[in-house]
């Protein structure tokens, strides 16, 4: 496949890439009082107020948590982590997930990635550190990535 012959290994998005994901963003936004076009995180950062920053924190993964037992692998997703696994390509994710919500999906899905960076471990995306730790962990330069 011509993807395998272009690249030195791959770093997956995990909702709607590998797994589909139920999460509703206009109704959790719309529970916690962001506007439907700000970033979830940034706005929940931005909270001033400690029992409202915690109620939207306490939303979002409970809405992450639910979203996580029923994630169920993408048509093809799985035979294209194997292939690449096959060819001896290191595979990572980065996710906006939390940590948990990860856990399971990986759990559940039986997804044999190891290298998992979740909004807990990096700043969430699009902030590219993540991307670039492991980069640099495989000392791999990003475009061949």
């Amino acid at each position: 496949m011509f993807l395998f012959d272009t690249v030195d290994a791959i770093i997956f998005d995990l909702d709607d890439t590998l797994v589909k994901t139920s999460l509703d963003f206009v109704s959790l936004k719309a529970e916690i009082g962001c506007d439907e076009d700000k970033d979830i995180l940034t706005f929940i950062d931005e909270i001033e107020c400690p029992n409202q920053q915690l109620f939207a924190t306490e939303s979002v993964l409970a809405h992450e948590m639910n979203d996580a037992q029923t994630s169920v692998w993408l048509p093809g997703a799985e035979e294209f982590v194997g292939e690449s696994i096959a060819r001896g390509l290191p595979v990572a994710i980065v996710t906006r997930n939390c940590r948990q919500a990860t856990k399971i999906k990986l759990a559940n899905n039986n997804i044999p990635i190891e290298l998992v960076l979740t909004r807990e471990d990096a700043p969430a995306k699009p902030d590219p550190s993540a991307l670039l730790s492991i980069a640099n962990k495989w000392q791999i330069e990003p475009p061949n990535i």
